[in-house]
């Protein structure tokens, strides 16, 4: 999901490290060798995917066994320095990345990239993983982590529930969209179930994806990279941020929808208490498990007909740490996920997402009827216009925490506008980018 991590300086950290694994001179490709080698993980709970891929990788390469911590993401973000300083783990879900290259807590997979052939694979896999001096800019300079996917947002919709109000098709443009959550409300079905509790709310997920509606998604990107002039506070961004208002004061969300966490959503849209839910293609395996037949998926529709689709669309991001005792045989597990043919099925079967990887690698079909079929066609679209978005929340370390989460919660609570909101996420972002 979203992206948050911990203050500018490492607690714990004994100063810089090393960058162990920049170095291009790798000569072959690392392995995990023959003796027996257990690898640590730090992974985010809830999400089967990565304990699938690790249970298949112990199963072709016995010598290779895992202790793995789970914790909710809001608690990695907030861990991640920490954890990384203290006691790295060989592989670890990663929240945004910035701080912690700037503090040397993650270890430079330049000299992997090579050795296994991922810088050949299409640039725009990686952009997003790469990284400047110090952390910024991001978009460029060096490899820092890698993803077990490419993941994606859009809206998964209840087919029973959208025949229920007449809705045969998915909305092609934002007005039809609004018919459709007007609809739902008359008829007394909860519009859009959405999590907005915690320290890292989902209005973020449906904001964002009005603002692919508005506006193009190559000045969301250069906000969240860093770029120097970059702004969040446009026009374009004033109009998402005032539609999401107009969704709120119309009742479109449930009631309690800042009392709700990740878990609680899941469990209302899977049960049928709500029509739409805005979230990622990382659920779509679930969601065949659970709803079979009866979930459908869609991108936000743009605001005119015939505009171009644009949707968050990023790595699920994982990295080794700069001083993890493993890190060659964890390297070694990150291109088997993306190489190996069972590794890129439990992918897409598991996960939900396309694999990374080489752009003629193998592709797992799958049954038209499924919501996997509908995210991985998703993703085949916005591939073609170009449309993919980095996170919000991953523009620093702490912005999804420390400003998107509150303002947000503010904005339902009628306790801030759609102008205030942007003014104080930009004001936040650029003291946390001069700051470090």
């Amino acid at each position: 999901m979203g992206t948050l991590a911990a203050a500018c300086a490492a607690p714990g950290g004994d100063g810089p490290q090393p960058e162990a694994g920049a170095s291009s001179s790798l000569s072959t490709a690392p392995t995990c060798g023959t003796e027996p080698v257990t690898l640590s993980g730090y992974f985010e709970t809830g999400f089967p995917l990565p304990k699938d891929l690790t249970t298949e990788f112990t199963k072709q390469h016995p010598n290779v066994t895992w202790d793995i911590r789970e914790d909710q993401f809001a608690v990695i973000t907030q861990n991640a320095p920490r954890v990384l300083a203290d006691n790295p783990p060989d592989l670890m879900r990663l929240p945004q990345v910035s701080e912690l290259v700037k503090d040397n807590l993650l270890k430079n997979m330049d000299g992997y990239a090579k050795a296994f052939g991922w810088d050949r694979w299409p640039a725009s896999q990686l952009e997003q993983l790469r990284m400047g001096p110090g952390g910024r800019p991001r978009g460029e300079g060096s490899l820092y982590a890698l993803g077990l996917n490419l993941s994606m947002t859009g809206v998964f919709y209840n087919k029973d529930l959208a025949a229920k109000i007449g809705m045969s098709s998915p909305p092609a443009t934002l007005a039809e969209l609004d018919d459709a959550l007007a609809k739902a409300k008359n008829a007394g079905v909860t519009p859009i179930v959405q999590f907005n509790g915690g320290a890292t709310g989902g209005l973020a997920f449906p904001l964002q994806n009005l603002m692919a509606s508005y506006g193009p998604p190559g000045p969301i990107n250069d906000w969240i990279f860093n770029k120097p002039g970059a702004s969040i506070d446009t026009p374009s961004n004033l109009k998402a941020a005032q539609h999401l208002e107009r969704w709120v004061k119309a009742g479109y969300f449930q009631k309690d929808v800042n009392a709700v966490d990740y878990a609680t959503m899941m469990s209302r849209f899977i049960g049928g208490k709500g029509l739409f839910m805005f979230n990622g293609d990382w659920e779509s395996g679930n969601l065949d498990k659970q709803l079979p037949g009866k979930t459908g998926f869609f991108l936000m529709p743009p605001a005119e007909q015939g505009g171009k689709r644009a949707a968050m669309s990023a790595p699920l991001t994982f990295g080794i740490g700069s001083r993890a005792k493993n890190a060659d045989c964890a390297a070694s597990f990150l291109n088997w996920v993306a190489t190996d043919k069972k590794a890129r099925d439990i992918g897409v079967e598991v996960g939900g997402s396309r694999p990374m990887g080489p752009a003629d690698a193998y592709m797992p079909q799958v049954a038209e009827d499924k919501v996997t079929a509908a995210t991985l066609a998703a993703g085949a679209d916005i591939a073609k216009d170009d449309g993919a978005m980095d996170f919000i929340a991953n523009a620093t370390g702490a912005i999804y925490a420390k400003s998107w989460t509150p303002q947000l919660q503010k904005l339902v609570a009628g306790q801030q506008t759609p102008q205030e909101l942007l003014k104080q996420v930009q004001a936040d972002y650029t003291r946390q980018v001069e700051g470090n």
